[in-house]
C-alpha cells in the first residue's frame, strides 16, 4: 500500500484545500496535475518537495509516512450531514490524524486500549432501561452517586477517545466506532463547547450513549430523547435528585437549580426535563417553568454559569512519559504532538 498517497490527500482534506489550492498554497511549484499524481500513488515527490508540502500543509514530514490504517464506522450525528461536504470531510480527517497519533503513543507504551462495554446485555424501549443503564454503568466505573468531577477525564480513563476540534460549524459533538467495534470515538466542537462545560459534559455522555446503548436503530427523535436522558441520569442520578429537591415539588427555583448545577455539573434546563422525567414535577408545571425560562432569555445564557474543568490532559501525560523513559526521541515527541521541534522545545521548556 502506498501510504504516502493516501496521507497526502488526507493532510490535503483536513486543510480544506483543493488540488489546485494546495499547488497555489506551494507557490505553483508543481501542478495539481502533479500533485494528483502523487495522491494517485504513482508519483513520490523528493525529500525537498516533502518539506515544502509538510510547511504548506501543517505537518510534520513523518506524518506522510505513518502506515496506521484508521476506519469510521457511521457517524452518529445526522445534523454532520447537512454541512458544506469540505468541512465535514475536513473535520473528520482532522479526527483521524489526531486519533492516529494518540493510538501510536499508547502502542509505544505498551498501553491497553481495550474498552469493555459493561450495558451492552441491556435492550433499550423504555425510559427505566436508561435509567438502569447508567446506574449499572456507574457501578461498573465505581462512581457512587456523586457529582462527576470531570467528564472527558473519565471517559479516557475509561478507553473512550475523545477529541475537541475547532470548527465554524453549529454542532456540538458526533461519536463513530473506529476499526469495526475496538475504539470508541467521541469528537467534541472546542470552538462551541469551552465556554460552556456543562454542555460539554451533557454533549460527551450524549454521544457515549450513542456508541454503548443499542439505540441507534430507533427512530431520531426516540434515539435523541434516550440519550438525553442517559447523560441527564449519568450526571445526577434519580436518588441524588429526588434528595437535591426534597421529593416531590409544586414549584422550583431559580436559585435552587443553578446551586445543584454548580454542584453536580449540569444545566439548569436539564434538571428540570430530569425532573419531570423522574416524577418530581408535573407535566403542566414543567411547562410553565420552560416558557418563563424562555421568556427571560435563559435557554441560551443561563443566568449562573457552572465553574468545572472539563478536557483531559492524557496525551501529553503520555507524551512527557514517553521522552522522560526514553521510549521516543525529543524529535518523535514534537511529531507526535504535529509541532516543529524548535516549537516543542519552546512551548514546553525542554532543554
Amino acid at each position: 500500500m502506498n501510504y504516502f498517497a493516501e496521507r497526502l490527500k488526507s493532510a490535503r482534506l483536513m486543510n480544506g484545500l483543493s488540488l489546485q489550492g494546495l499547488a497555489d498554497k506551494i507557490n505553483n511549484r508543481i501542478t495539481k496535475q502533479s500533485l494528483s499524481k502523487y495522491e494517485l500513488g504513482q508519483v513520490i515527490p523528493d525529500s525537498e518537495m516533502i518539506g515544502i508540502l509538510s510547511e504548506a500543509l501543517v505537518v510534520s514530514p513523518d506524518y506522510f509516512f505513518s502506515n496506521q490504517v484508521l476506519e469510521f464506522g457511521t457517524i452518529e450525528f445526522p445534523k454532520l450531514e447537512n454541512y458544506p461536504a469540505k468541512e465535514r470531510t475536513r473535520i473528520v480527517e482532522i479526527a483521524k490524524d489526531e486519533l492516529g497519533r494518540y493510538l501510536e503513543l499508547e502502542q509505544i507504551l505498551g498501553i491497553e486500549t481495550r474498552f469493555e462495554n459493561p450495558v451492552i446485555d441491556i435492550k433499550i424501549q423504555s425510559f427505566e432501561d436508561i435509567e438502569k443503564a447508567a446506574r449499572k454503568l456507574r457501578d461498573h466505573w465505581n462512581l457512587g452517586t456523586g457529582p462527576l468531577s470531570n467528564v472527558i477525564e473519565l471517559l479516557e480513563d475509561h478507553h473512550v477517545k475523545v477529541l475537541e476540534i475547532e470548527s465554524t460549524e453549529e454542532f456540538d459533538g458526533f461519536s463513530t466506532w473506529v476499526n469495526g467495534k475496538n475504539i470508541p470515538l467521541i469528537v467534541l466542537n472546542k470552538g462551541k463547547l469551552n465556554e460552556a462545560p456543562d454542555r460539554k459534559r451533557f454533549t460527551a455522555l450524549h454521544e457515549l450513549a450513542h456508541l454503548i446503548l443499542e439505540v441507534n436503530h430507533l427512530p431520531e427523535k426516540e434515539k435523541e430523547k434516550f440519550c438525553h436522558s442517559f447523560a441527564t441520569a449519568m450526571l445526577i442520578p434519580d436518588e441524588r435528585l429526588r434528595v437535591e429537591l426534597g421529593g416531590k415539588r409544586s414549584k422550583l427555583s431559580f436559585h435552587e437549580l443553578a446551586a445543584i448545577k454548580q454542584q453536580y455539573g449540569i444545566s439548569m434546563q436539564a434538571l428540570v426535563y430530569r425532573a419531570k422525567n423522574v416524577g418530581l414535577i408535573s407535566d403542566n408545571y414543567f411547562r410553565q417553568f420552560y416558557a418563563i425560562f424562555n421568556q427571560l432569555g435563559y435557554r441560551k445564557n443561563e443566568p449562573v454559569a457552572y465553574e468545572g474543568a472539563e478536557h483531559s490532559n492524557r496525551f501529553s501525560q503520555l507524551l512527557f512519559r514517553a521522552l522522560a523513559e526514553d521510549f521516543i526521541t525529543m524529535s518523535k515527541a514534537a511529531s507526535l504532538k504535529n509541532q516543529k521541534l524548535a516549537e516543542f522545545r519552546k512551548e514546553n521548556m525542554v532543554i
